[in-house]
């Protein structure tokens, strides 16, 4: 019963509502890049279409496949991604990556609404999919402008 209960915390409103609505949730015609990503853990996959213009994310799309929290997460990028340069997508990632792994901070505006994801920290084998599309929108921004890759 605990082990129920602890899920259902996790599970929070606030993470269905995100998942419920993942904003730019279809594929570019034509993108300057493309990245795919999948955990081999719980077969989630994210795809990651973008476009840059003047070194930041003119046009997003993504399709994902993916669990209530890979879903949430792709959500929060969603919300900020226009506009982003390729450091601050790497900035992104590795913050996310920090505040599961190593009960790092949220991460930096206009990322903050990873926040909604803290209590996963406990779950490590839902690590991977909250990361996927943060990790594949950085990597197709450093495909397209390599010097700034991280």
């Amino acid at each position: 019963m605990g082990e129920n209960a602890d899920l259902m915390k996790l599970y929070s409103s606030r993470i269905l509502a995100l998942a419920a609505d993942i904003p730019h949730q279809t594929r570019l015609e034509n993108p300057q890049a493309t990245v795919r990503r999948r955990s081999p853990l719980c077969g989630s996959t994210v795809t990651v279409d973008l476009d840059m213009a003047e070194g930041r994310v003119s046009r997003f799309g993504q399709d994902v496949k993916a669990c209530a929290l890979g879903q949430a997460a792709a959500a929060v990028l969603g919300q900020a991604v226009l506009g982003r340069t390729p450091e601050e997508l790497t900035r992104a990632r590795d913050q996310l990556r920090a505040m599961l792994t190593e009960e790092g901070p949220v991460p930096d505006a206009p990322f903050e609404g990873y926040e909604v994801l803290q209590p996963a920290r406990d779950y490590r084998n839902r690590h991977a999919s909250i990361l996927l599309a943060v990790e594949a929108a950085a990597e197709a921004a450093a495909k397209l402008v390599p010097e700034q890759a991280g």
